[in-house]
C-alpha cells in the first residue's frame, strides 16, 4: 500500500505542470539526454555484433569446426592410425590433412611472400570455399598439372588473374637438406592460378590453396603434417566432442573449436565493444546531472505539498521512495524513447542501409545485429544511473520536515 501511494504521487509530478518553466525544461533535456544515449549504446553495440557476426562467418568459410595442431614445433609426422581412430569418430562428418608453410611467389618478376597450404580431397567438406571464389573454379590438380586457389589480395600484387595468365607463376621454398657451396639454397616449383577467392583481408593477402601433394615434395616433407582439420556434425555438443577428439589425439596436440581459432581477435572485438560502452555509460552519467537538477528545484517547489504529507502522517521513507520513483521513471521514459529510435534506425539500416561504407569493404552498409543481452545490459545501466541521480534529491525531499516549515 505504501508503495502504491508513493509511486501515485510519483506520476502526479512527472505529469503535473511546473510553477517554474526552467524545471520543465531541465526534466525534458534529461529525459532526450537519456534518450539520445541510450539509442547510441544500443546502435553502436549493434554496430559492433554486426561486424563481429560478418567476419566471423567470412572465417568460418575457410576455418573448419575442429583445428588439430601440435603443441611443440610446426609440423607432426602422419599418424594414419590416428586419422583413422578421427574418422571413426561419432560427430565427425569428414578429416582434411593440410600441410602449410611460408613461401615465396614470384610472377613476372614481382615476388611477394604469403604461405602456401596444401590440402587433401577432403578440404573441400571441411571448408566452404566454393562459396567464396570470385574467378575460376576450385582445382587443386588436372591432367597431372598443379593448380592453385590464390587469395584475391595477393593475387592481385602477383599479377595473376586466372582469366589473364596463362603463364604459371613461381613458388620457393628454403632448401634445408641441400648444403655446400654449389647447392640450391631454394626449392622451385611451378604453380599454375587455378581459381580466386576472397574472405577476409588478413587471408586474402596470405593464403594460396593447392595439392598436399605439391607441398609435400616442395618441402621435402613426404609424411608431415602441420594441422588436421574436421567437419563435425552441428547438432552435437562442441565440448564434449572437443573432449573426444582430445582423447584419441593425445597431450601433444591442441584441438580448437571455431572460437578457440580466433579467440584473440573475438577477445578483442568484445574490449572494443565493451570500452565504447562504458565511455557512453560515462556521458549518460553526466546528462544525469541534469535530471539530479531537476529533481533538486522540484523538492524546492513541492516544500509545501511535502510539509502537508507529513503533517498527515506519511513516513520519511515514503517521501524518499516518491522522489525516488519519480527519478527512475524519469530514466525509464527515456530509455523507452531511445529504445524506439534505435529499433527505428536498426530496421531502416537493415532494409534500407541508410549508412554506407567506403568501397573495397566486403559489404557496402554497415552490418548490424541487435541483441537482447544488449539491451539488459543498457537497462540496467540506465536504471543504475537514475538511482543515482534521484538518490540525493530525494534524500533531501525525506528531510523536509527539517529543512522547511509549513507555509514557507
Amino acid at each position: 500500500m505504501n508503495r502504491t501511494l508513493s509511486f501515485i504521487f510519483s506520476r502526479k509530478y512527472f505529469y503535473s505542470k511546473r510553477s517554474a518553466n526552467a524545471i520543465h525544461y531541465i526534466s525534458t533535456i534529461s529525459i532526450l539526454g537519456i534518450s539520445i544515449g541510450t539509442a547510441a549504446l544500443i546502435l553502436v553495440l549493434s554496430v559492433f555484433n554486426g561486424f563481429e557476426g560478418l567476419i566471423t562467418k567470412m572465417l568460418n568459410q575457410f576455418n573448419p569446426d575442429i583445428k588439430i595442431t601440435p603443441r611443440e614445433g610446426k609440423f607432426f609426422e602422419r599418424d594414419s592410425v590416428m586419422i583413422k581412430k578421427l574418422e571413426n569418430t561419432e560427430g565427425v562428418l569428414a578429416v582434411s590433412k593440410v600441410l602449410e608453410e611460408k613461401a615465396l611467389f614470384e610472377s613476372e618478376k614481382v615476388q611477394d611472400f604469403g604461405t602456401l597450404k596444401g590440402v587433401d580431397k577432403h578440404f573441400r567438406q571441411v571448408a566452404s570455399l566454393d562459396s567464396a571464389i570470385l574467378e575460376g573454379e576450385y582445382m587443386l590438380t588436372k591432367d597431372k598439372t598443379d593448380y592453385g586457389i590464390i587469395g584475391f589480395g595477393l593475387a592481385n600484387k602477383l599479377g595473376t588473374m586466372p582469366s589473364q595468365l596463362s603463364e604459371p607463376i613461381s613458388v620457393y621454398s628454403p632448401n634445408e637438406d641441400e648444403a655446400g657451396i654449389i647447392s640450391q639454397p631454394f626449392t622451385r616449383r611451378f604453380l599454375y592460378p587455378g581459381a580466386l577467392f576472397s574472405i577476409q583481408q588478413d587471408v586474402d593477402y596470405e593464403y594460396v590453396i593447392t595439392s598436399l601433394e605439391f607441398v609435400e615434395e616442395l618441402l621435402n616433407k613426404p609424411n608431415s603434417l602441420s594441422a588436421i582439420e574436421l567437419k563435425i556434425d552441428n547438432k552435437k555438443n562442441v565440448k564434449t566432442l572437443q573432449k573426444n577428439i582430445q582423447a584419441v589425439v593425445g597431450e601433444k596436440f591442441d584441438v580448437k573449436n571455431r572460437y578457440q581459432q580466433e579467440e584473440a581477435f573475438l577477445k578483442l572485438m568484445n574490449i572494443e565493444k565493451w570500452v565504447s560502452f562504458a565511455i557512453l555509460s560515462l556521458t549518460l552519467l553526466l546528462v544525469a546531472f541534469n535530471m539530479t537538477c531537476a529533481l533538486w528545484m522540484l523538492v524546492l517547489e513541492k516544500k509545501s505539498d511535502l510539509a502537508t504529507l507529513k503533517s498527515l502522517g506519511m513516513k520519511d521513507k515514503q517521501v524518499f521512495s516518491i522522489f525516488l520513483n519519480l527519478g527512475m521513471l524519469l530514466s525509464v521514459v527515456g530509455f523507452l524513447v531511445g529504445l524506439a529510435v534505435a529499433v527505428i534506425l536498426y530496421i531502416l539500416q537493415k532494409t534500407v542501409g541508410i549508412v554506407g561504407v567506403p568501397e573495397g569493404f566486403a559489404v557496402n552498409v554497415y552490418p548490424v545485429q541487435m541483441e537482447i543481452t544488449d539491451i539488459a545490459a543498457i537497462l540496467i545501466i540506465v536504471s543504475m544511473i537514475g538511482f543515482l541521480a534521484s538518490y540525493f534529491p530525494a534524500k533531501m525531499a525525506s528531510r523536509s520536515s527539517t529543512l522547511f516549515k509549513y507555509g514557507d
